[in-house]
C-alpha cells in the first residue's frame, strides 16, 4: 500500500526531528521554512526542498504546519500565498502549532468550505521528545479524521489524544502551557532554594525528581539550569506567545488565574531583557545571576 504523500511547513527545533521520524518511516516528506538552511539537513536525509508554500503542498495528501505565531498561522493559512489559496479538495491540513483556538476553528472552517480537512494538533514534550517521537499530541478536529492520521501520528508521538472538535486541541495544550508556567517557577526557586541554603543541586534533584514534586521542568530541565545551559528546548518568545494565548482564553471565559498571570509577567521581563531566543530554563535568572 502506497504511503501519504507529506508536506511539512516549519523545521525548527521541534519540526525537524518530526521530519527526521517520517523520513525514517518510509514517508515521501516534502519541505518549507523560511530560513533554508534550516532545512539543510534534512534535504540531506532525503526530503525535497521546495522555495514556497503553494509547491511544498501542490502533491501533498497531507499537510504539516509547526511555525511560530498566531500571525505566521494566519499567513501559511490565508494569504493569497498560502494553503488554502492554493491547496485542492481532500487534503488534509494538521497544524501543530501552539496557537488560538478561535484560530483553530477559523481554519478547519474555511476547510470544509474547500472540501479540505483539518486537524489541530499542537505538542507538549520540547526537543527531547520530538528528539524521541514521544511527544504527547492534542488533537481537536473530527473524530474519523484523529482516527485516519492516528498511525502517522504514532510516527512521531506517543500519547495521542483526541479532545473534540476544532479548538480543542488547542485548548488542551493552553491547560499544558498553563502547568508547565507553574512547574518552572517551581523548579526555578527549589533550585535557587538550594544553591542558597547550601545543598548540591544535582544530589537534591536525586530525591526531589524520585517523589511526588517530580516534573518535566525539575527533572529534564533541571540539570540543564544547574549547568548554565539555556540552549532552547522551546524559546521564550513562544512561551510568552502561549501564555499570552492563554490569558487571553482566561478573559473570554471570565476566569481568573494568578499564577498564569505571574508567569507570563515574568517571561515578558525575560523576552524584554533579550532572553527571547533562549529555553524556557532561563527562569532561573530572576533568581540569580
Amino acid at each position: 500500500m502506497q504511503k501519504e504523500k507529506i508536506s511539512f511547513i516549519g523545521t525548527g527545533v521541534m519540526g525537524s526531528s518530526i521530519v527526521k521520524h517520517l523520513l525514517d518511516a518510509s514517508y515521501e516528506v516534502t519541505v518549507f521554512t523560511r530560513t533554508k538552511s534550516k532545512a539543510e539537513p534534512l534535504v540531506a536525509l532525503g526530503a525535497k526542498w521546495t522555495d514556497n508554500v503553494a509547491e511544498s503542498i501542490k502533491d501533498a495528501d497531507i499537510i504539516f504546519t509547526m511555525i511560530g505565531m498566531p500571525s505566521d498561522v494566519e499567513e501559511v493559512y490565508l494569504s493569497e500565498q498560502g494553503i488554502f489559496a492554493n491547496g485542492r479538495p481532500s487534503q488534509i491540513v494538521v497544524d501543530m502549532t501552539t496557537s488560538s483556538p478561535e484560530l483553530a476553528i477559523t481554519i478547519a472552517e474555511k476547510a470544509a468550505s474547500l472540501q479540505m480537512y483539518s486537524l489541530d494538533a499542537p505538542v507538549s514534550g520540547g526537543d527531547i521528545g520530538a528528539r524521541n517521537g514521544t511527544l504527547s499530541i492534542m488533537c481537536g478536529g473530527q473524530k474519523e479524521l484523529y482516527d485516519k492520521l492516528l498511525p502517522i501520528l504514532s510516527v512521531f508521538g506517543k500519547q495521542i489524544v483526541y479532545q473534540g472538535e476544532a479548538g480543542a486541541g488547542q485548548h488542551a495544550k493552553m491547560c499544558n502551557q498553563i502547568t508547565v508556567a507553574g512547574n518552572m517557577i517551581g523548579a526555578c526557586e527549589a533550585i535557587a532554594y538550594a544553591m542558597e541554603s547550601g545543598l548540591d543541586p544535582d544530589t537534591m534533584l536525586q530525591s526531589v525528581t524520585s517523589g511526588a514534586a517530580n516534573s518535566f521542568s525539575l527533572s529534564d530541565l533541571g540539570p540543564r539550569i544547574i549547568k548554565e545551559d539555556y540552549e532552547p528546548g522551546f524559546y521564550v518568545k513562544h512561551f510568552v506567545k502561549d501564555l499570552n494565548i492563554a490569558l487571553e482564553e482566561t478573559e473570554r471565559l471570565n476566569l481568573k488565574l494568578p499564577g498564569l498571570q505571574l508567569a507570563r509577567d515574568m517571561y515578558t521581563d525575560l523576552l524584554a531583557k533579550g532572553y527571547g531566543e533562549n529555553g524556557t530554563q532561563v527562569l532561573i535568572k530572576k533568581y540569580i545571576d
